[in-house]
């Protein structure tokens, strides 16, 4: 999934690298539903360009993942908060990711003054509002 994901958003033009990770069951049986399985190995491949091996990492998307986690409960274990509908799910991802990057002021590109990351990206010059994302809806 995530080589022609790749292959259709960036074309074939690209250095990319994948870190595969296998996981197997924990030892421990008393802790197995909330627990995660252990990660026995890990290793990197490089997938097409030339990637610098030494940065080949998983840690950006799992932190993109946790964050999504932690932000919306459709994306949490066990709950009842999911999508019937594939285009509602479609829908909160698509606010989920247009406050994230448009709304949002970031930590770590805030020196000296509040900035979102398409501020960083020069995409606009301002901290948007919620009443100019709904303005784009409507």
């Amino acid at each position: 999934m995530y080589l022609e994901a790749m292959e259709h958003a960036f074309g074939a033009d690209i250095d990319y690298g994948m870190l595969v990770k296998l996981y197997g069951p924990e030892i421990d049986e008393g802790r197995k539903r909330y627990s995660p399985a252990k990660c026995l190995s890990a290793t990197k491949h490089v997938v097409q360009g030339k990637p610098d091996y030494e940065a080949i990492s998983t840690s950006y998307v799992e932190r993109q993942n946790l964050t999504m986690r932690m932000s919306m409960r459709r994306f949490t274990r066990l709950t009842n908060a999911f999508s019937k509908k594939l285009e509602n799910h479609e829908y909160a991802l698509a606010l989920y990711f247009m406050h994230y990057n448009f709304a949002r002021s970031h930590k770590t590109l805030s020196n000296p003054y509040p900035k979102s990351p398409a501020m960083a990206a020069k995409l606009t010059d301002h901290i948007w509002t919620i009443q100019e994302i709904v303005k784009l809806v409507g």
